[in-house]
């Protein structure tokens, strides 16, 4: 290809893959949907693309260099102090479960597609995987319960990097088998690939952990220093012993997030970001070689392996993972349907085909294809029928309307009773254990710690809750936090009432609304107004708008002396009020207001409709 050909085609799959991401955020499905979608599209129906024209010999390269960096990503996550805590059931889906789908996979593949038993069991292992890359958007949409959107969140955390090394052990067993002359040397050679990438692995591991503990680099090399470091394991292992690089890069990950005093959180939000970039552009070119004619040819007994998959593997995982669990049959079957396939199966089953392939396995042509196939399979069956399903079984959670409230001061605890009053979900954050006990002390639900912790990312259940608001005292505590959850929440969905000093800084010294939120009122509030005004007998009212008692009627009846915080609109959605966006509440609308006490008039017939909250 000449250059501008080669330009070309490059932009173009930064388009395909941006939107690709874009259309899976807005209908809220599993960008993997879009993105192999995107890549049969161009690829084989229309010609489009070629990868193997527009890379050469540098394709599988990439592509290899690519996985392994998504397997340290993933083997970032994996702590082994987490073990005890993620619960008997996903440890069961991740050891005997797991086993028993390969098993199953490994046996349908074998006697309906005549595979070898040893393609049959690197297609089981393979295909056993799930991923946080295509549960965690498929939760989004469902909306489980917190119990079961647990269980799977933690399953496609843990299983990513343990399945890829069980379908690397079974690709170095297949690979060893065919290069050596006897059975002694294949496990030889077999026990030669596992040592090596064990070495490497926790070498390579221990030192980039002891070089970033010590500080002998600075904070803005260490993710270029992660990366070469990977890279380096990885290509290293292979000259040492061909096919342990993979093996070596996840090992690697886990023993870097299990050292003592090394902070892996800055390396991996830099490698989830970069995850994103080697996902989109790996589906398009991957899916974008994809032999339709094979898949096409595979026939109907390749259904009935994804049938098995669906109906028989993974009902038996959550069977033989849920026994003596308090988990009822509805939260079980919810479990035994969702298990969609992701970018492990696809990029390591392209890799490993090739391979195969060139060493003289027939089978392995159709590799890919049987893959894809039960990627696209789970993916399209679960992203369409899951959320139905739920809600038919009862497990589903309401949608995320409900608020994260950071602080359980007496400004944020009035205001979350408040929302709670009116059949809203909250949830209050906070470090103090007086504040807390007080919040406990009126029924409101708490979290006793920093929402910005750890401790926070894995036990924060933020299920059900769609909106954060920032009610601390420290303004910096409440920028953290909106930083914090940005992500999960959207900058929209983000409300702060500001300290007193924030509002006398200059442009120059004051923290853009793009890092603390929206400011939470419908006229200027700041917390030590809000803590003065309730302190002074204030209180937050409900009110019901009526054609006797209209907006005009409640501005002319208050007037300055309440700032509406929050209404409710004839449909049951909740708005919230800002400086920036005035409501325009009509009949029918609750309002939920901070109103001042005015002074010497205690009795206001008018006002039959309110209610106060403290």
């Amino acid at each position: 290809m000449d250059e501008h050909s080669t330009l070309l085609a490059l932009g173009g799959i930064g388009g395909a893959a941006l939107f690709s991401q874009w259309l899976a955020w807005r209908l809220r499905l599993p960008a993997i949907l879009f993105l192999l979608l995107s890549g049969i599209l161009i690829g084989p129906v229309l010609g489009l693309l070629d990868p193997e024209r527009l890379f050469g010999p540098l394709l599988f390269p990439l592509v290899s260099l690519s996985v392994a960096l998504i397997l340290f990503e993933g083997s970032l996550t994996l702590h082994l102090g987490e073990w005890k805590e993620i619960g008997t059931v996903v440890r069961r889906m991740v050891t005997w479960g797991a086993l028993a789908t390969w098993g199953v996979i490994a046996l349908a593949t074998r006697y309906f597609l005549d595979f070898t038993w040893e393609m049959a069991s690197l297609f089981g292992a393979l295909t056993l995987v799930t991923g946080p890359t295509v549960i965690v958007p498929m939760l989004r949409v469902v909306r489980p319960k917190s119990t079961i959107a647990n269980i799977l969140r933690w399953e496609g955390i843990v299983i990513d990097p343990i399945g890829a090394l069980l379908a690397v052990v079974v690709y170095s067993f297949i690979a060893a088998s065919g290069e050596s002359l006897g059975w002694l040397d294949s496990l030889q050679t077999f026990i030669s690939v596992i040592a090596c990438g064990v070495v490497f692995g926790m070498v390579g591991g221990q030192t980039l952990g002891v070089v970033l503990r010590r500080q002998w680099l600075p904070d803005y090399l260490h993710n270029l220093a992660s990366l070469a470091a990977v890279l380096g394991i990885f290509i290293a292992s292979n000259n040492v012993m061909s096919e342990s690089g993979l093996l070596a890069v996840t090992l690697m990950g886990m023993r870097m997030a299990n050292m003592r005093g090394v902070d892996v959180r800055q390396i991996l939000h830099f490698k989830e970001n970069l995850s994103v970039l080697l996902i989109s552009g790996l589906f398009i070119l991957l899916a974008a070689r994809l032999d339709l004619a094979a898949l096409m040819g595979l026939g109907p007994t390749a259904l009935l392996v994804l049938l098995v998959i669906q109906f028989v593997a993974r009902p038996l995982n959550i069977m033989i993972s849920t026994a003596g669990s308090p988990l009822n049959w509805r939260e079980r079957a919810l479990l035994s349907w969702i298990a969609p396939r992701g970018i492990v199966a696809a990029a390591v089953s392209a890799i490993f085909a090739i391979r195969l392939a060139e060493a003289g396995h027939t089978q392995a042509e159709v590799l890919v294809p049987l893959t894809f196939l039960v990627i696209i399979g789970t993916v399209i069956l679960q992203s369409a029928t899951a959320r139905p399903l739920a809600r038919l079984l009862k497990v589903a959670e309401p949608a995320p309307t409900g608020f994260l409230i950071i602080g359980a001061n007496p400004v944020a605890r009035a205001i979350g009773q408040a929302l709670q009053n009116s059949g809203t979900r909250v949830l209050l954050t906070d470090s103090s254990w007086e504040n807390i006990r007080a919040a406990r002390m009126e029924n409101l639900p708490t979290y006793f710690g920093n929402p910005a912790s750890q401790h926070a990312e894995a036990h924060l259940d933020l299920v059900g809750l769609g909106h954060l608001l920032a009610l601390s005292p420290a303004a910096e505590l409440n920028t953290l936090a909106c930083m914090r959850f940005r992500h999960e929440f959207g900058i929209r969905h983000l409300y702060t009432l500001l300290s007193g000093s924030e509002t006398r800084r200059t442009d120059k010294h004051r923290v853009s609304e793009r890092h603390r939120g929206q400011s939470l009122g419908q006229r200027l509030l700041t917390y030590p107004q809000a803590a003065g005004l309730l302190t002074r007998g204030a209180e937050i009212r409900s009110t019901l708008l009526s054609e006797n008692f209209g907006w005009e009627d409640y501005q002319a009846l208050h007037g300055d002396r309440a700032t509406l915080l929050f209404a409710r609109d004839p449909s049951g959605r909740l708005q919230v009020a800002t400086p920036e966006q005035p409501l325009k509440p009509a009949t029918g609308w609750t309002l939920i207001a901070l109103v001042e006490e005015p002074s010497g008039n205690k009795f206001r017939p008018n006002e039959a409709a309110e209610t106060a909250t403290t």
